[in-house]
């Protein structure tokens, strides 16, 4: 395991506990894996408001488009079995199409560049305003035909992957849900994993909440109601381990995997580019990909009603970073990227040189909390506030047990300027000054302003 990990992932929740009552998030759980060994799982907040019952690493949340990797996955599997192709057109399989769509091609339902229809006319079921469509109402939805030019652009369908569960169960003969467990799911090794609610046994699962406008609260959605012909898209219930656990595996560089290397590496490779977006994304066959960090990254994310989530394969590094939230912000892209760039710059600088490691903690002053980051021959000042901790970070070179100085700072910062660690009677550091900033641990500052400002 590389050396700068250990550290790295010590600071991840320390950060992510800071984000989420900076916020007023529910709770979230974050997952990492190395090489396919799970190293990191951490939960944080609440599973659910009302009742404030405490988050775990296994509770379940509905992970929405992570769906549609396990369903491209299937796909890829009757692939290997020799009974389909990708070249194949949908009508092959699936009788009673419109004509346009029975010549969509299977992968360009699973690049999501069959032109078709995103939502339906009626998308009411993500906003929990009806249920999900059955494979009747499913197949009516797309009587109309393709809204564009199939192959010619990247245009996102949940109704094309439910479409993919049709062609599924028309080339397998089983219902998509029995058959993507037995052979997907189960071979994987996922035993916190289901295609759709309900889901079997006695496991906890995490509620999903609203945003806190326009009520000015938080009101809980259930999310417990089954997704029917759009599982294939948005069925999915898993965890932030199983979720980890599982994209580890279609790594082409993964030991294990229910899929062979030829399958993988197709499944990942980019073939269209998201062409109107603030972010340079590309998607492949049921799996997103990008770059974070100057790391190059593959995975997918979701959003259902009132849950959030996001993974990340990083292939260079062997890791696999999964998040998952359980409110409707999509806070799991930013705190996923987040987690991101602690690991890249922990990578960048190494692990922290022996003399220097206990220059650490959260300090306080009136402006926010900073906190110490040892890592290599230097001690960062990262912002615990912000997306990414490290962005313009000070650092302090140390010259002694309790001195140093900022060697490098943002021209407005204290560049030059002397640290100081002040210790009490017990002989434990208690104060900190950077410059002439005095800051101090969260509950003596806590007090401070009681006694200065009132309550």
């Amino acid at each position: 395991m590389h050396d700068w990990l250990k550290p790295a992932l010590d600071y991840i929740p320390q950060w992510l506990e800071y984000q989420l009552r900076d916020t007023e998030q529910p709770g979230c759980v974050i997952a990492v894996a190395h090489k396919a060994r799970i190293v990191l799982e951490r939960a944080f907040g609440f599973a659910e408001l009302v009742s404030r019952e405490t988050m775990t690493p296994r509770h379940r949340f509905r992970v929405a488009s992570h769906s549609k990797s396990f369903t491209a996955a299937g796909v890829m599997k009757l692939r290997e079995e020799g009974r389909l192709g990708l070249d194949d057109t949908i009508g092959q399989h699936v009788e009673g199409l419109h004509p346009a769509v029975a010549a969509a091609t299977v992968a360009q339902l699973l690049s999501h560049s069959a032109g078709i229809v995103r939502d339906g006319t009626d998308g009411g079921q993500w906003q929990d305003q009806r249920p999900f469509l059955s494979a009747d109402e499913l197949r009516a939805d797309l009587a109309a035909g393709p809204v564009i030019e199939p192959n010619t652009r990247f245009k996102y369908s949940n109704h094309g992957y439910g479409l993919t569960g049709l062609l599924i169960e028309a080339v397998t003969g089983v219902p998509y849900c029995r058959w993507i467990k037995h052979a997907i799911i189960y071979p994987a090794g996922l035993g916190e994993t289901e295609p759709d609610m309900p889901i079997d046994g006695e496991a906890p699962v995490a509620r999903g909440h609203s945003g806190k406008l326009p009520l000015g609260r938080r009101v809980v959605i259930p999310g417990d109601n089954p997704t029917n012909a759009l599982a294939p898209a948005t069925g999915f219930v898993s965890t932030a381990g199983d979720l980890a656990r599982w994209f580890a595996q279609l790594d082409p560089a993964a030991e294990e995997s229910v899929l062979a290397v030829a399958s993988r590496r197709e499944m990942i490779r980019p073939q269209w580019r998201d062409p109107h977006s603030s972010i340079e994304r590309f998607y492949g066959l049921g799996i997103g990909s990008g770059s974070t960090a100057e790391w190059e990254w593959f995975g997918h994310g979701g959003a259902f009603q009132g849950f959030t989530s996001r993974t990340a394969v990083l292939p260079e590094t062997g890791l696999v970073v999964a998040l998952v939230a359980n409110a409707v912000e999509k806070i799991a892209d930013r705190w996923l990227d987040g987690a991101i760039y602690i690991l890249a710059t922990f990578a960048k600088y190494g692990a922290p040189a022996s003399e220097i490691r206990d220059w650490t903690g959260r300090w306080w002053a009136l402006w926010g909390a900073v906190d110490l980051v040892p890592m290599g021959e230097k001690v960062m000042v990262a912002v615990p506030s912000l997306p990414n901790p490290f962005t313009d970070a000070g650092e302090i070179s140390v010259s002694d047990e309790d001195r140093g100085r900022f060697t490098l700072a943002n021209g407005f910062a204290r560049h030059g300027e002397e640290v100081r660690r002040i210790r009490g009677r017990n002989g434990k550091v208690n104060q900190m000054w950077l410059g002439g900033t005095r800051f101090l641990p969260e509950a003596e500052f806590a007090a401070e302003l009681e006694r200065r400002y009132g309550g």
